[in-house]
């Protein structure tokens, strides 16, 4: 089984990653942002540094999903807080002209041979409740994160992944009124719709739902 958790930054990817990992007794692959030397100077100047920024990690999560998924699932389950795909989400909102059309032509040659999901769980939440989590987390190098970006980003997710068609299975979750972190109930119900969605025994279809399939 492979699982990805998808959504915009600050919605609680890793998070949930980590919380349903002994349920599924799975491996975990998490997304490395930490190493890109430009994603600070990115929120500082986006139009500058976005390019060097998009194209550092299309490289970086090529490599990590290239080799690390196949050799996890060769060991048993899998959850990862990201997909391949969801770097050309970013692409089409900080590039432009020629610097996003080469990306298209990269990103698509490498996309090929990628391993998709089973499963994407997509996390989504109003804008003003990511920027109260992403307050919250308090990362230095998102100190300087606009509003107006986040919010571009959210509506490009919904877009993404609430109305177009994906050959792989999308699970959407509304998060505004969820906290895995303290309420055991909400993990519990957030478990079961996965387990729904991939005919995982034990689940209860009798559990109310909190958002909606796709």
């Amino acid at each position: 089984m492979y699982l990805a958790i998808e959504g915009v930054i600050g919605v609680g990817k890793t998070t949930l990653a980590r919380l349903l990992q002994p349920a599924f007794e799975a491996e975990l692959l998490l997304e490395v942002f930490e190493e890109n030397p430009f994603l600070s100077d990115f929120y500082s100047d986006r139009a500058r540094y976005a390019f060097q920024t998009q194209i550092f990690f299309l490289l970086s999560r090529y490599h990590q999903q290239r080799s690390g998924v196949p050799k996890m699932l060769s060991e048993g389950n899998l959850i990862s807080d990201y997909t391949f795909e969801k770097d050309a989400l970013f692409a089409c909102i900080n590039l432009h002209g020629d610097e996003l059309n080469m990306y298209y032509r990269v990103h698509e040659a490498l996309a090929e041979k990628i391993p998709l999901p089973d499963l994407i769980v997509y996390l989504r939440a109003d804008t003003d409740v990511l920027m109260q989590r992403i307050a919250m987390r308090d990362r230095p190098y998102e100190r300087k994160m606009e509003r107006s970006y986040i919010d571009e980003l959210n509506n490009a997710y919904d877009e993404h992944f609430t109305r177009r068609p994906h050959s792989t299975q999308v699970l959407t979750i509304e998060t505004n009124a969820l906290n895995f972190v303290t309420r055991l109930e909400d993990l519990k119900q957030v478990e079961n719709r996965i387990r729904q969605s991939l005919k995982l025994l034990p689940f209860q279809p009798e559990l109310p739902l909190t958002g909606t399939d796709q």
